[in-house]
């Protein structure tokens, strides 16, 4: 499935903008990312296995919650990180 890379994270995939993954959940997806991309998962994902606040993933135009959610070769995930400031 394509996933999308914010441009953030886009050093640890050679800025590449969007990149296949494989995995039937989101989780698995992330793993297959981190194995291909070291140390990406880590930017989205804490200790706990929760996605990082200022991270944001969308299945589709679907928001995740739960990286346990499933997914398919079919969908696209896009993956935002958020900005602050003021």
């Amino acid at each position: 499935m394509r996933v999308r890379i914010p441009t953030p994270l886009r050093a640890y995939t050679n800025q590449q903008k969007v990149v296949e993954g494989e995995g039937t959940t989101v989780s698995e997806v992330l793993d297959d990312l981190d194995r291909r991309f070291p140390g990406i998962r880590f930017r989205m994902v804490d200790e706990q296995n929760r996605l990082r606040q200022h991270m944001n993933v969308w299945i589709g135009q679907d928001p995740v919650t739960d990286l346990a959610a499933p997914v398919t070769d079919a969908d696209e995930i896009t993956i935002m990180q958020a900005l602050s400031g003021g």
